[in-house]
């Protein structure tokens, strides 16, 4: 049991490190394209927090963790996609406004 907490903490400490760093060296020309690819996996996780939700034979804080994992991942996902509709306006053309004449 120890050894398997073990590698499941280097796994997540590990896990931190490699996002830092390839978060770190994204131009930001490639943040919106990254953050719909990340949306797509949050909805993943949408869909496995439901699965966890729904188990009810492994107990109240399994259940609980599942409802908690959802609203995250929900979050996340609308967030995402706030954030990547803002960022994909800032691209369109402004409108021109007619001058009275």
């Amino acid at each position: 049991m120890n050894s398997i907490m073990l590698l499941l903490f280097f796994t997540f400490v590990l896990a931190i490190f490699l996002g830092v760093e390839l978060i770190a060296k994204v131009p930001s020309q490639l943040h919106t394209p990254l953050m719909s690819g990340s949306n797509a996996i949050s909805g993943i996780t949408i869909v496995g927090a439901l699965i966890a939700a729904g188990q009810t034979e492994h107990g109240a804080v399994a259940t609980g963790l599942g409802v908690v994992a959802v609203v995250c991942a929900t979050i996340n996902v609308v967030g995402g996609y706030l954030v990547t509709h803002r960022m994909l306006g800032m691209f369109k053309s402004k409108s021109k406004v007619e001058s009275p004449k």
